[in-house]
C-alpha cells in the first residue's frame, strides 16, 4: 500500500467506513476515490441509510396486505387502501442522536423530515403521533431535554399546521444519555394522485427546490451511525435546522405541482441530502445524472462540492420534470416564493456525475449507493445476554404482599411512567385542520375524521421498552398487540404497520440478539393480526452511560398503526358513562406481576419475565370486543396496561368524573389483580338494558369474562374499601409532570 493510499484509508476511517468497505469501493470504481467520492459511500453506507446490519432481517417481516398500494421500501412512506377513493401514507422515523445533543431542533426537524416523506407521496399529513423516551426525571437533563424535545415538537408541528392525535412518553435511566425520539405522519391522498421518488427519461430536467442549502446537518447520516459520547457536543453542526413556515409552503406548492402533471419524480432532502435523493431516484429508476453544485441555491458562500453534496439543510426536495414543461413547475414554486432551480439533467446508464464550475468532483454508479443495491449488507453475530436467564429466575411468591395497597395505587399513580401526559399535551395543538375526533371523546387510539364518507382512520403508537427489555420475542409481540388493541378498543379494525427500530450497538452481540429476536415476534404478531409491516426505520448505536459504564438502552421496537373504522358511529371512548353500569373486564386476570411498574419501581425489582401474553387469547380478546362495538352493546372500553387494572379503572372513571364500586377477585394475590400487567385484558361498561345481549355475545367466545362492580359515586371503591375519591387521585395523576417541570 503506497503513501497516499494508506492516508486514503485513513480518511475513510474517519468517515465512518471500514478497511473492507474502502477496498469495495476502489473495486467499484476502478481507482482511488477521491475525498468528496468517499464522502458520498460514507453517508449512504452509514447504517442510517443502507440498514447494511439490519436489512437481512427486515426482510422477514410480512410486507403483503390486500390493502397495501406500495410493498416496504418501494416509496417513501407505506401507502394503504382506505377505500372511498382514499389511501393513506404514513410512517414513523426516529431523530434520536440529534435530540440528544440539541433537543429543540433535533425534535423540531424530526416533525418536518417525516411530513415530508408524506407530502412527497402527494399526501396530506391530517396527522402525528410521537414516541418518546427520556432518562431519570429528576436529573436535570432529562428535565432539559423534555423541555426542548417537547418545545420542538409543538413549534414545529402547531407552526406547520397538523394535530397531534397521540403518543407515549417513557423515563427510565437506561436513556439518561441518549433519549428516543420517534416521530410518526399521517397523510390522505386520492388514489392515483400519489407520486413516485424515482427518476427517468433521458434529459428530463432536475429541479432542486425549497429552502437554501448550508452547512447545517453535513454528515449527519453518520453521526447517527455511531454511538453518543462526550465529543458528541462538538458536533452540534450535524444537527438541522427547521423551519416549519417554510416547510408550510413547500407543502402547498408541493401538492400544486403535482396536480400540473409535469413531475416524473419527486424526493424529499432528509438523511444525506443531495446525495441520498440523487442516488435513490437514479437507481430506481435505472438512470443516472448529472448535477452542477455550483448552480444550488446556497446559505453560505464558498461551500465545497462535499458540503454542499452532504447538507441536512431542511425543507428542501428534489424533483425530476418532464421536459418542456419546467415552465408550469417554475411558476408554481414562484407563486408560493420558493426556490425553484435547475440543478441538473436525467442521463442514459446509472452513473451520477457531480460537477462544481464544471469541473467533475465525483464520478459514482447510482446503484453501487443504495440498499437493495450495492450497499453492503452484514450478518452480525448474536448470542443470548446473560440476563435473560436470569430473569426466568424470579417468582411472584418471592415478593411479600405490600400491606397497604391505597398507598400503591397513589405511588403508581404519581410514576411519571403512569401520570397524565399533560404537561406534555398542552403544548401541542390536538384541534388544527378539524378532523380529530379523539379531542372530546377520549380513546385508546388516536380517531381522525374521513371528510365526506362514513369512515374515520384510527392511528396508534406503542412500544413497553421494560418488555422488551426482559423478553425481545414476546416484548415486540406485545407491542404490536397493545396497538392493536388501542384500535380494536376505539372502535376500528387494525390494517398496517409502521415501525422504529431502537437498538444498541450492532456490532454487540447481545445487542444484535435484541434485535433479531424483536424482528421474530414482532413478524408474528403482524401475521396474526393481518397488518403487514410497510416500511418503518432502523436507529442503532443508542446507548447510555450508566456509573461510569457504556449500556446499550432497552430496545424499543416502536409500532405505529393504522386502522379503519367503517361507521363513526361506532368511535368509543375510554370514560364510565352513566352510574349504575356494570363494569366487566373480558380477559382473564393472572398471579402476574411481572415487569409492571409496581414491581419495578415499588418493589425496585428490575429482573422479571415479560408479562403473561399469548397471542391466540389476545387475537380472541380483539376478535370480541370488535364484534361488542359493531352491535353498540358497551358503552366504554379501555385495556389493561401500564399499571394494571387499578390504573385502567381510574382513567376510565376520570373521564366523567364518576366512581366505581368493584370487588377483586379472592383467587388472585390483590396487588397482582390490581396492579399486574398480564396482557389480553380489557375493562367495559354495559348498560343494564344491554346485560343480557352482552352475556349471551360474550359467553359464545373462548374468552374469560367477569363482572367486576359497577359504575357509581366519586370514590374507588374495592371490596367496600375506599382508595379515594376519583377528584383526589386526579390531582396526584394530573400534576406529575407539572411539578416535575414546573415545580414551586
Amino acid at each position: 500500500m503506497n503513501v497516499s493510499e494508506s492516508a486514503n484509508l485513513d480518511v475513510a476511517k474517519d468517515l465512518g467506513l471500514l478497511p473492507e468497505e474502502y477496498d469495495r469501493i476502489k473495486e467499484i470504481l476502478g481507482r482511488e476515490p477521491n475525498f468528496t467520492e468517499l464522502s458520498i459511500y460514507s453517508v449512504m453506507w452509514s447504517e442510517h441509510c443502507s440498514y447494511k446490519n439490519s436489512i437481512k432481517w427486515i426482510k422477514k417481516l410480512p410486507r403483503k396486505g390486500e390493502r397495501l398500494l406500495a410493498e416496504a421500501g418501494d416509496e417513501n412512506a407505506g401507502l394503504v387502501d382506505l377505500g372511498d377513493g382514499l389511501a393513506c401514507a404514513f410512517k414513523v422515523e426516529s431523530h434520536n442522536h440529534p435530540s440528544a445533543i440539541e433537543p429543540y431542533q433535533g425534535a423540531a426537524t424530526g416533525v418536518g423530515g417525516i411530513n415530508r416523506d408524506i407530502f412527497t407521496m402527494g399526501a396530506r399529513p391530517i396527522a402525528q403521533l410521537n414516541s418518546l423516551r427520556f432518562g431519570n426525571p429528576e436529573l436535570d437533563r432529562t428535565k432539559w431535554l423534555l423541555k426542548y424535545v417537547v418545545k420542538g415538537i409543538g413549534d414545529y408541528g402547531n407552526a406547520f399546521g397538523v394535530p397531534v392525535v397521540g403518543g407515549e412518553v417513557y423515563f427510565d435511566e437506561c436513556f439518561n444519555t441518549n433519549p428516543l425520539i420517534n416521530a410518526m405522519s399521517v397523510g390522505i391522498v386520492k388514489k392515483g394522485n400519489t407520486i413516485s421518488a424515482i427518476s427517468k427519461g433521458v434529459g428530463n430536467p432536475v429541479f432542486i427546490v425549497g429552502s437554501s442549502t448550508g452547512k447545517d446537518g453535513i454528515h449527519g447520516a453518520t453521526f447517527a451511525s455511531e454511538d453518543i459520547t462526550e465529543a458528541s457536543s462538538d458536533k452540534i453542526p450535524s444537527v438541522q435546522v427547521g423551519d416549519p413556515f417554510q416547510e408550510k409552503l413547500l407543502l402547498e406548492a408541493t401538492l400544486e405541482v403535482i396536480k400540473t402533471g409535469a413531475v416524473v419524480g419527486m424526493q424529499d432532502m432528509g438523511a444525506a441530502g443531495i446525495t441520498c435523493s440523487t442516488s435513490e431516484m437514479s437507481a430506481k429508476g435505472e438512470h443516472g445524472m448529472d448535477i452542477y453544485l455550483d448552480k444550488v441555491p446556497l446559505r453560505q458562500k464558498s461551500m465545497k462540492p462535499f458540503e454542499i453534496l452532504l447538507s441536512e439543510s431542511q425543507e428542501r426536495m428534489l424533483i425530476v420534470v418532464e421536459k418542456g414543461r419546467e415552465q408550469e413547475v417554475l411558476d408554481v414554486f414562484d407563486k408560493w416564493d420558493l426556490n425553484c432551480v435547475q440543478i441538473g439533467h436525467v442521463t442514459e446508464g446509472d452513473v451520477l456525475r457531480y460537477y462544481m464550475d464544471d469541473e467533475l468532483v465525483a464520478e459514482v454508479p447510482a446503484e453501487s449507493l443504495v440498499l437493495g443495491g450495492g450497499a453492503p449488507v452484514y450478518d452480525r453475530e448474536y448470542k443470548e445476554p446473560a440476563y435473560f436467564s436470569e430473569n426466568k429466575k424470579f417468582k411472584i411468591d418471592d415478593v411479600a404482599l405490600s400491606g397497604d395497597l391505597k398507598e400503591v395505587a397513589r405511588f403508581i399513580l404519581n410514576c411519571h411512567n403512569i401520570a397524565s401526559k399533560k404537561w406534555v399535551i398542552d403544548q401541542y395543538d390536538t384541534m388544527v385542520g378539524t378532523k380529530n375526533m379523539s379531542t372530546n371523546i377520549n380513546c385508546d387510539a388516536g380517531v381522525v375524521n374521513l371528510k365526506g364518507t362514513e369512515k374515520a382512520l384510527l392511528t396508534s403508537i406503542d412500544c413497553n421498552s421494560r418488555y422488551v427489555q426482559a423478553d425481545p420475542f414476546q416484548g415486540a409481540a406485545i407491542a404490536v398487540s397493545e396497538t392493536a388493541r388501542n384500535i380494536v378498543c376505539s372502535g376500528g379494525k387494525p390494517e398496517a404497520v409502521t415501525n422504529c427500530l431502537n437498538f444498541g450497538n450492532p456490532y454487540n452481540p447481545e445487542v444484535y440478539w435484541q434485535f433479531v429476536n424483536s424482528i421474530k415476534g414482532m413478524a408474528k404478531a403482524c401475521e396474526k393480526f393481518e397488518t403487514p409491516v410497510t416500511g418503518g426505520n432502523v436507529s442503532f448505536y443508542n446507548q447510555s452511560t450508566l456509573n461510569g459504564k457504556e449500556v446499550p438502552v432497552f430496545p424499543s421496537p416502536v409500532i405505529g398503526m393504522i386502522g379503519l373504522m367503517e361507521d363513526k358511529k361506532n368511535i368509543t371512548g375510554i370514560g364510565f358513562k352513566n352510574e349504575g353500569d356494570q363494569i366487566f373486564l373480558i380477559g382473564k386476570s393472572r398471579n402476574d406481576i411481572n415487569c409492571s411498574e409496581y414491581l419495578y419501581r415499588w418493589h425496585k425489582i428490575k429482573k422479571s419475565p415479560a408479562p403473561y401474553f399469548d397471542l391466540e387469547e389476545e387475537y380472541e380478546l380483539q376478535e370480541l370486543v370488535k364484534q361488542l362495538i359493531r352491535e353498540h352493546v358497551i358503552e366504554s372500553a379501555h385495556d389493561v396496561s401500564d399499571g394494571g387494572l387499578f390504573v385502567t379503572l381510574f382513567e376510565s372513571a376520570r373521564e366523567n368524573k364518576l366512581g366505581f364500586d368493584i370487588a377483586s377477585d379472592d383467587s388472585i394475590r390483590k396487588d397482582a389483580f390490581l396492579f399486574g400487567e398480564s396482557q389480553s385484558r380489557i375493562v367495559v361498561s354495559v348498560n343494564p338494558g344491554k346485560l343480557e345481549e352482552f352475556i349471551t355475545m360474550a359467553a359464545s367466545s373462548n374468552i374469560e369474562f367477569s363482572n367486576l362492580g359497577e359504575v357509581q359515586g366519586n370514590e374507588a371503591l374495592i371490596d367496600g374499601e375506599s382508595f379515594g375519591t376519583i377528584e383526589h387521585l386526579a390531582e396526584i395523576y394530573d400534576n406529575v409532570l407539572h411539578n416535575m417541570m414546573e415545580p414551586k
